[in-house]
């Protein structure tokens, strides 16, 4: 039954060419609304899979596994510790999964998984390419000048991470985690109100895109916080960032955010929705969607970052285009991969699993 029922899966795969370009028009329409015209250039790019495992260098270094799984992307020096202060991924890196070729960074998030509501296994839900961009899996990163004053915007400095997001959380955080059920290729601003804290409990025939929007302000000193959060501030608007920056977090700093696209329009079987159920769960137990999270470790090669920030009003430098920064094919990028340090079946290739990685149990 597994073998026919993934069969009938793959026939139902999303594929981008589904998405029409009123997605990405009407996104930057309303991403930059009530923002000033020099702000509107970001960077938007595509990073295919480094590793699909069990590894966190923020939350829990050095320990192998570690509780869920993550799928990642960047830079191939990402390891199970990473110790801030010492590791220099732009060194340490000889390839990076992404499209800007100097960016070394690690971007990472907690994997989607279908259970069946059949026999109860499970099958990770995997990513497709987001409109306009090439790549395999990985998801697609942003660096937003949003919170920038007079077109000035400090990039992060060597060791800088961060966390968005909290696995444990019950509560609904729609403007800066959310996931959007894309049904006839309409996209729009992230985290509006179009968009869900949780995820949809409706079939989505174009698949569900997840969003993890970053904290735009900086306390100007500190690279990192125990909690990996204390250190860096959403502006007084919230989620995407205004030129309004709290005085204990001064410093403008570029808003990153992700946009997972989750292929999950080939599980289409009406019964498995509605009334306030769906068949997905994150692979850390949550099935409401809220405790998404995604972590963020800088390594840009020396001051490419600062130089892209700076060319962005411009117009030297906007999306996956920019001037001043080395790029590389999305065939380069692919190729780019690393193997698990922590070797284990997360389900790879639509393979089915008895339990989430790490026996997580779904929590209820």
């Amino acid at each position: 039954m597994e073998k026919a029922s993934l069969s009938y899966l793959q026939s139902q795969s999303t594929f981008s060419k589904h998405l029409t370009a009123m997605y990405w028009n009407a996104l930057i329409a309303g991403a930059v609304l009530g923002q000033t015209a020099s702000a509107q250039n970001m960077l938007r790019f595509g990073c295919s899979q480094l590793t699909i495992e069990r590894a966190d260098p923020l939350v829990t270094p050095g320990q192998a596994p570690s509780p869920h799984t993550h799928q990642i992307i960047g830079g191939n020096s990402f390891n199970l510790t990473m110790e801030p202060g010492k590791f220099d991924p732009p060194s340490k890196s000889t390839c990076t999964s992404c499209t800007y070729s100097e960016d070394f960074s690690n971007y990472w998030t907690a994997s989607l998984y279908f259970k069946s509501p059949e026999n109860g296994t499970y099958q990770r839900v995997p990513q497709y390419a987001n409109l306009g961009i090439q790549q395999k899996g990985g998801m697609t990163v942003y660096y937003m000048p949003y919170s920038a004053k007079n077109n000035k915007m400090t990039a992060f400095k060597p060791g800088f991470r961060m966390i968005a997001g909290d696995p444990m959380t019950t509560k609904n955080n729609r403007v800066s985690i959310c996931h959007r059920c894309l049904g006839n290729g309409e996209g729009f601003a992230p985290c509006d109100a179009k968009d869900t804290g949780e995820l949809p409990t409706k079939y989505c025939p174009n698949g569900i895109r997840a969003t993890v929007i970053f904290p735009s302000c900086w306390d100007g000193v500190n690279v990192d916080s125990p909690d990996h959060k204390s250190h860096v501030a959403y502006s007084n608007s919230g989620g995407l960032g205004s030129q309004n920056c709290p005085s204990t977090h001064p410093v403008p700093i570029p808003q990153v955010m992700y946009e997972i696209m989750w292929d999950t329009g080939r599980y289409k079987n009406n019964a498995w929705y509605g009334n306030g159920k769906q068949p997905f769960v994150y692979s850390f137990g949550d099935k409401v969607g809220y405790g998404q999270h995604g972590d963020y470790l800088f390594g840009w090669k020396d001051d490419s970052l600062q130089k892209a920030m700076d060319a962005l009003p411009t117009g030297k430098c906007a999306n996956a285009n920019c001037s001043v920064l080395k790029i590389q094919s999305a065939q380069q990028a692919e190729q780019c991969t690393k193997a698990q340090q922590v070797v284990e079946d997360v389900g790879k290739d639509g393979a089915w699993i008895k339990e989430l990685p790490g026996g997580v149990q779904v929590r209820e």
